[in-house]
């Protein structure tokens, strides 16, 4: 049979579809970020901030390009002054912890010193540079603004370029010479570093995918991954695109990594599989708990009979059945206790005045009972005697019927 939900069930019901939704967003946040939601200006993003179309672009034009995974001392290492000297090392939104800067620093510096030439952008790019210090823009906010190119120098006759500014170059010294600015906020900066050349933008919009259709930025990209003194000599330099600072996306997905995830998942699997079974087994059909059948009475006759049997009481039995036939007289005949004590003929006789007919029968199977107490009988005898006892007893019942009753159960036994 069925029933409605009961209100345990509902909140059982409730519960469950609120762990499948937790369970839902938390897979949505933890999932790595696809590439259109990638922030990092790397060569691999083919998403709006990717760097990817400046890596093909300036292949395309003839310049040699390539990418670097490695740390950077190793670069520092394992590159001769030669080679450093005519590489421009591109440092893209760079990211790293505090305790790493001091060590990249002296690696970008050691780099510049050689000859080489560095391009950063961003606040972290700056404190990577020899006398990199930024400072909050001066704008009432910071966003994306078109540039003001300054001087005579190769970045400003770029032109005026889109640049989303979040931090200005904050010394003013004399060596740092300011190319482009927004407002006052000097955005695009380059000075040079021992043998070398350093390069500084805001931030890294000019060579991002979305941005490098523009052609003011693809012009600030050629002149500042050129010598700034030999811009005709640009096609025989080696542009690197460091990768080694990039990584992967930082998300709540990299903070589970090292974590028994497989193993979590198939707890939680486990766990909804039993919340399942455990609801599905109270909504179920309901039905009566099993009865074990109890023996027949023909078969608890036979197992007591079996008893006495093996137990020799045979005087247990007729006696049993004599107390029957003596409680049927006085409860159910009328017979006084007095003349039950007189005997067999006495009763007999009271059985003949109250129900008329011939009761001596009654009067001999209860001297056969007497006579049972004292003296050993046959299991057989035994057997008939206990049977005519209980005859006498239904006779008497029978005897006290009203004749519209007994006539209803005459019909009833012929049919």
């Amino acid at each position: 049979m069925s029933r409605g939900a009961s209100a345990k069930d509902r909140k059982m019901l409730l519960i469950l579809c609120g762990v499948m939704l937790v369970m839902i967003v938390g897979v949505s946040i933890l999932v790595p970020q696809s590439a259109e939601n990638d922030p990092r200006p790397a060569i691999t993003n083919s998403g709006p901030k990717g760097a990817k179309a400046a890596y093909l672009t300036l292949g395309a034009l003839g310049i040699k390009t390539s990418h670097w995974d490695g740390s950077l001392a190793k670069l520092n290492e394992d590159w001769g002054d030669a080679q450093v000297a005519r590489t421009t090392l591109i440092l893209a939104a760079p990211e790293y912890g505090a305790t790493e800067q001091k060590a990249l620093a002296a690696e970008v510096k050691r780099f510049l010193e050689r000859g080489g030439r560095v391009i950063a952008t961003g606040p972290s790019g700056a404190l990577l540079l020899p006398g990199g210090e930024v400072k909050a823009p001066g704008l009432l906010e910071s966003g994306l603004c078109r540039t003001t190119p300054e001087g005579p120098g190769p970045l400003a006759r770029a032109g005026s370029v889109e640049m989303t500014v979040s931090s200005q170059w904050a010394n003013a010294g004399p060596r740092y010479r300011v190319e482009q600015r927004c407002g006052a906020d000097a955005v695009v900066v380059r000075y040079a570093v021992g043998k070398g050349e350093a390069v500084w933008w805001s931030s890294a919009a000019p060579l991002e995918n979305e941005e490098l259709k523009n052609d003011g930025d693809l012009r600030l990209l050629m002149a500042s991954v050129g010598d700034s003194q030999r811009l005709e000599q640009n096609a025989g330099r080696d542009v690197v695109f460091d990768e080694s600072l990039h990584g992967a996306v930082k998300t709540l997905w990299d903070a589970a990594k090292g974590l028994p995830m497989r193993w979590l998942a198939l707890q939680a699997a486990l766990l909804f599989v039993l919340l399942v079974l455990s609801f599905s087994r109270r909504r179920g059909p309901l039905r009566l708990p099993v009865q074990l059948p109890r023996s027949s009475p023909v078969e608890f006759a036979a197992s007591m009979g079996d008893l006495y049997e093996k137990a020799a009481a045979s005087t247990a039995a007729t006696e049993a059945a004599k107390r029957r036939l003596l409680r049927v007289l006085t409860r159910e005949a009328g017979l006084a206790q007095g003349t039950i004590e007189e005997g067999p003929e006495a009763i007999a006789e009271a059985l003949s005045e109250r129900l008329g007919g011939d009761w001596s029968r009654v009067s001999a199977h209860l001297h056969e009972a007497k006579r049972a107490q004292h003296e050993a009988i046959a299991m057989r005898s035994a057997l008939a005697l206990v049977r005519a006892l209980s005859e006498d007893a239904e006779s008497v019942r029978r005897s006290l019927e009203p004749e519209s009753a007994r006539r209803a159960r005459l019909q009833v036994e012929q049919v």
